[in-house]
């Protein structure tokens, strides 16, 4: 599905940036690097061409890492409030954008899960939880 001037931010809105065209894959990654990126069981991110991706403001805050040992996991980040921020790959062919940091519905899904195999021990399906629509009564 296609989609343009897909936007997003991070949490103390000194970043934000846009995505045009194609809204690229879908994916959930459950490596050992996203879970300590992303602080959760796995990173949802997509991951779109680099002619896709532009910063809209912010761009002197948004800090990098790269892994030392990683062939193309990078990250970035708000060096205000730490949001994940988009980051593109050490191979410079893709931009890979936390699902979480965008401003609207991208209009597609999850498309599959990547690195199952190293996804942590102690991951539970979420349709498997109890669902509450707040935070639940003590």
């Amino acid at each position: 599905m296609s989609q343009t001037d897909i936007t997003g931010s991070c949490l103390c809105g000194k970043v934000s940036y846009q995505l045009s065209g194609n809204s690229g894959v879908f994916q959930y990654c459950h490596c050992s690097r996203c879970r300590k990126f992303s602080g959760s069981a796995h990173a949802a991110n997509l991951i779109v061409s680099p002619e896709q991706f532009k910063w809209l403001s912010g761009e002197d805050h948004v800090g990098r890492f790269e892994h030392p040992d990683a062939k193309h996991f990078a990250t970035s980040f708000c060096k205000n409030c730490g949001s994940s921020l988009p980051w593109l790959g050490k191979s410079r062919k893709a931009v890979v954008v936390p699902a979480g940091t965008l401003d609207v519905d991208p209009g597609i899904r999850p498309s599959q899960n990547i690195f199952w195999g190293s996804r942590a021990e102690w991951y539970q399906e979420a349709a498997d939880l109890v669902k509450h629509d707040e935070l639940p009564a003590r």
